[in-house]
């Protein structure tokens, strides 16, 4: 079982070959440039209408941005980062008690994306956790480190907050309530993704998570400070998303493009590796309810036009999502009109 991961330790002098990538699917990384103009919104008092026009142009123009001032208090990202740290940290043998290939549970540690169905593996191991409502699932997240338990539960309420904040400055850059879309998503789901990308020998012929949009509404990724990873597609480019200290990177997901009958797109990105240091990063991810219908506000659909979606729940779309695999399509290409 535990040669099915990557964090063992174990540092490989080559890439196995279920990891390389075909020759026209790599990352061509000399080609990629850093990204420089990233909007970078402070999000923690002063002009609401100012904050939520500039969160509006970067949805409509980048579908990605970061937050400052953004109310999660330091301690709880140390405190979270830390017990990530010490959960990879962690014997193998101790890990694998948590590991699954089933995406319908609710806590797994697991690797790549889908092994079942892929055909090249992807260079990283995850701890996924459904975290909303916290009573429910606290109970079977690990309970080793000590207190990972009491820390991630600390980071996801305050996560939670800032997520609804955000959706709230969404709704009103549409010319919506602010809690507009946050009523059509309903009580919002909740997921997180402890992501550990080891060193890889050979990052220029397989990605830690190849090209793909996010499942969810919205993502608020708390990136590794000291290692670059996550990559965007701007303007028909990939451009590197350097760690910006004290942030957010908050991207649009596949649900949000729905509600908005297409005007804000999620954005397509990709994750790739490094040959001298591992990375880790933590996403939270906000989702529908998964009996909410998701469809545009009437408001946002012009005058005899059809919408660009079919009315659908998150529960179809995300069986639809896990029974396939990362292969550059957009699964809400599956529920267009």
């Amino acid at each position: 079982m535990a040669g099915k991961v990557l964090s063992t330790g174990i540092r490989y002098a080559t890439l196995p070959e279920s990891y390389i990538r075909p020759v026209n699917d790599r990352p061509n990384l000399s080609q990629v440039s850093d990204c420089n103009d990233v909007p970078l919104i402070d999000i923690g008092g002063g002009d609401r209408g100012l904050i939520s026009k500039q969160i509006g142009d970067a949805c409509r123009h980048y579908g990605f941005f970061q937050v400052i001032n953004h109310g999660v208090p330091d301690d709880l990202v140390e405190k979270m980062q830390q017990v990530a740290r010490e959960f990879y940290e962690l014997p193998v043998e101790e890990k694998m008690k948590l590991y699954s290939e089933d995406p319908a549970k609710t806590m797994r540690f697991a690797t790549s994306f889908n092994v079942d169905k892929e055909q090249v593996h992807n260079w990283t191991d995850y701890l996924r956790l459904h975290c909303h409502p916290l009573e429910q699932y606290t109970l079977e997240w690990p309970s080793n480190p000590s207190n990972f338990k009491e820390h991630v539960a600390d980071y996801c309420i305050a996560v939670r907050e800032l997520g609804i904040r955000l959706l709230e400055f969404i709704s009103e850059s549409l010319g919506l309530e602010k809690e507009r879309i946050s009523n059509i998503l309903g009580d919002l789901g909740q997921h997180m993704g402890i992501n550990y990308y080891p060193v890889c020998p050979q990052p220029e012929l397989t990605y830690g998570i190849p090209c793909h949009t996010d499942p969810n509404a919205i993502t608020i990724l708390l990136q590794d400070t000291l290692v670059t990873g996550l990559q965007v597609l701007k303007d028909g480019k990939w451009v590197a998303i350097k760690p910006c200290p004290n942030a957010f990177v908050i991207n649009i997901g596949d649900q949000l493009d729905v509600v908005t009958n297409g005007e804000y797109k999620s954005v397509w990105h990709r994750v790739v590796v490094n040959s001298e240091k591992p990375r880790m990063s933590i996403a939270s991810f906000l989702c529908p309810c998964n009996d909410s219908i998701l469809s545009a506000p009437k408001e946002l659909i012009k005058d005899g036009s059809t919408p660009v979606f079919k009315n659908f729940t998150y529960a179809e779309y995300y069986k639809k999502f896990w029974s396939g695999n990362l292969d550059g399509k957009r699964c809400i290409e599956f529920f267009k009109n």
